[in-house]
């Protein structure tokens, strides 16, 4: 445990709430999310993480220790992009909670670290590592207009066939709601994912 702790993230935040998106929505989980992103959607919500020095360095003990705190059912290691570090000390570390391990990610960078779900969620911007796309148990892509839906299609064929596939809107764009529900409609392999905690009005 001693080499682990020497291992700090910048961390933007950390919050014990409910998971919003996917498969897993509605479940309780705790949130690292670590800044640093060069994909750089326009869309992006968290634009504040892109920059990863105006973040405090925290050791991957301390975030260990403060998931525990919390008794989550599953920890979320989100960003930014999150594989933009090497995650395995922190994996390493987090293991000790028995909790489940949950990531978030573009897939712009090879895996590191050992998780129990990999939400893929890729971005043309930055195109995800190939070697991303059979690792991820959950495709889930971003829809703001007609282009994204052939992008999702791409995406899709890359993945492994027990992959779950969800298109989610933008949380701004009208448009992409009505695109998402038509298209699924027409699509049954596709599934609509929704920004739950932003209705709900919960981080």
């Amino acid at each position: 445990m001693t080499a682990v702790s020497t291992i700090t993230y910048p961390v933007v935040e950390t919050f014990h709430s409910l998971q919003g998106e996917g498969r897993w929505a509605g479940s309780n989980a705790f949130f690292i999310r670590l800044g640093g992103c060069d994909v750089h959607c326009p869309w992006c919500d968290q634009k504040e993480t892109w920059r990863a020095d105006r973040y405090p360095q925290v050791d991957a003990s301390d975030l260990n220790r403060l998931a525990v705190e919390h008794q989550p059912a599953m920890v979320v290691i989100t960003g930014g992009e999150p594989l933009l570090h090497n995650l395995q000390p922190l994996t390493t570390a987090l293991r000790e909670t028995k909790l489940r391990l949950h990531l978030e990610t573009s897939g712009a960078y090879p895996l590191t670290g050992e998780f129990d779900w990999i939400t893929l969620s890729p971005k043309p911007y930055k195109p995800p590592h190939p070697s991303l796309y059979h690792q991820a148990q959950e495709l889930k892509v971003v829809i703001t207009n007609a282009q994204d839906l052939a992008w999702a299609e791409a995406q899709a064929k890359q993945v492994s066939a027990e992959t779950l596939k969800y298109l989610q809107p933008e949380w701004n764009s009208p448009e992409g709601q009505t695109l998402i529900v038509d298209y699924i409609l027409a699509h049954p392999q596709w599934q609509l994912s929704l920004q739950t905690h932003k209705y709900l009005g919960v981080r």
